[in-house]
């Protein structure tokens, strides 16, 4: 039986956006592991399996049933041994770990800032309520006054990945010549970003935008099987 991975989408089930979930898709394929996606909104969620978690995404593998993200690629790597390594090592997982806490504390909180009303814009009504109370009261202000003028604050994000931006001068991917998990890490916030948002946050022709067009072209193209958001 296949894995089966649940992830979050907004009204159109066909166009999956969860950041942690795209990590976890792209694991999958790295792994060359068979799976089913079953895509739900955010108020089915926590009903999807209470005792693991209230939040995607969440793995079902047999028996056993597990959530968060990162946790979810520790049980690959070591469930499937056999498989291609996401890490490349302990050295390398100890460096995926500190790819995450950057692109977690700083990249997302940013990309979040440009993003948040174009989430809204694309969620069904039930979700749209909950997500507009959650997120105006995390915020402190309406969702419309956190993704004013983001035009000036794409800056921000440029600065913010500019370790990155010198890291591709000299190699193609995060892991080196070929990608690892801290590159699916990063990789997943910027998808979360193209499939719910038109707003472009990356300079085309930069390293950056580079290294996104490589990773999107990975395993016959499978990150764009969903493709980026359009203007209305």
């Amino acid at each position: 039986m296949s894995l089966v991975l649940y992830e979050l989408c907004g009204a159109d089930a066909g166009r999956p956006f969860s950041p942690y979930a795209w990590r976890i898709r792209m694991a999958l394929k790295h792994k060359g592991l068979d799976f089913e996606c079953r895509p739900k909104p955010f108020t089915e969620i926590p009903a999807i399996a209470p005792e693991a978690g209230r939040t995607v995404p969440i793995l079902v593998d047999g028996d056993r049933t597990i959530c968060d993200s990162w946790a979810i690629a520790t049980y690959l790597e070591d469930a499937y041994p056999d498989r291609p390594s996401l890490f490349g090592g302990t050295g390398g997982r100890a460096a995926a770990k500190l790819v995450e806490g950057w692109v977690n504390g700083s990249v997302s909180t940013l990309i979040a800032r440009l993003i948040v009303k174009d989430i809204w814009d694309i969620l069904a009504p039930a979700d749209q309520a909950y997500f507009r109370e959650t997120r105006e009261v995390r915020f402190g202000m309406s969702l419309e006054e956190v993704q004013a003028g983001r035009e000036a604050r794409r800056a921000d994000l440029a600065t913010a990945l500019l370790p990155l931006h010198l890291m591709l001068k000299s190699q193609p991917f995060i892991g080196g010549e070929a990608p690892l998990h801290g590159d699916y890490l990063l990789f997943g916030t910027l998808q979360w970003a193209r499939i719910a948002s038109p707003f472009e946050l990356l300079e085309p022709d930069t390293p950056v935008a580079q290294w996104r067009e490589r990773c999107l072209d990975l395993f016959a193209g499978f990150g764009r099987s969903v493709p980026a958001a359009r203007s209305i």
